[in-house]
């Protein structure tokens, strides 16, 4: 594993599913908190490595559907609804 750069770890046939599968697994590993420090680390940085390319994976995904529906003829589109603008209340905090 390349530690300087996890992206270079990521497979050429990306899965979005899979990545998310993956991503749940990394998180339940640090959860458990039993892995060293390093390890730790690395599961970390390529959880966000992961994450990035899923929420790009999610991007172009939205924006292939805002073309077909302007390709369709519908003349307005409303913007997606986007999890990350909502403002998080500290008490609802999953961490």
């Amino acid at each position: 594993m390349a530690e300087n750069n996890p992206e270079s770890t990521m497979p050429d046939d990306f899965n979005f599913e899979g990545a998310i599968k993956e991503l749940e697994t990394i998180v339940e590993r640090m959860e458990r908190g039993e892995q060293p420090l390093e390890q730790a680390m690395r599961d970390f940085e390529y959880g966000m490595a992961l994450s990035e390319k899923c929420r790009k994976s999610l991007d172009v995904a939205q924006l292939r559907m805002e073309q077909l529906i302007v390709r369709n003829g519908q003349e307005s589109l409303e913007p997606m609804e986007n999890d990350s603008d909502e403002e998080i209340n500290e008490d609802e905090t999953p961490w």
